[in-house]
């Protein structure tokens, strides 16, 4: 029997399949990445490991709610690439503003998300 709502666990599997593609599809978070960041290719593959980590983390009591922090501040670090991506058509993919904006406002949907499970 699990001791938290499905939803959690929801975000876990999100963050860990989140982070497992940026092994599979390297490329796809290389573009995106800002260019004023040293060492893309690791950044994608430290985020990527970070993302896998903390999903896991959110399933443990024990380390959930230091996931749930570090997950709020991942996302935090995050509004870089989220943010570059609007400086440019070619950065943001050539996706509308309003669809980039959205992302950045996702992010923060997210975080809070995230929040809210630290009263469990």
């Amino acid at each position: 029997m699990s001791i938290y709502p499905w939803h959690l666990y929801l975000m876990a599997a999100m963050y860990i399949i989140a982070g497992i593609m940026h092994f599979i599809k390297p490329k796809a978070y290389l573009r995106i990445m800002p260019r004023y960041l040293p060492s893309p290719k690791l950044l994608v593959y430290l985020s990527g490991l970070a993302e896998i980590i903390l999903g896991v983390g959110l399933c443990f009591a024990v380390t959930k709610d230091y996931a749930i922090w570090s997950i709020i501040v991942m996302l935090a670090i995050f509004l870089l690439v989220h943010f570059y991506m609007l400086s440019s058509a070619k950065a943001g993919l050539n996706l509308p503003n309003w669809v980039l904006w959205g992302r950045v406002i996702l992010q923060f949907g997210l975080m809070y998300w995230a929040y809210i499970y630290l009263a469990l």
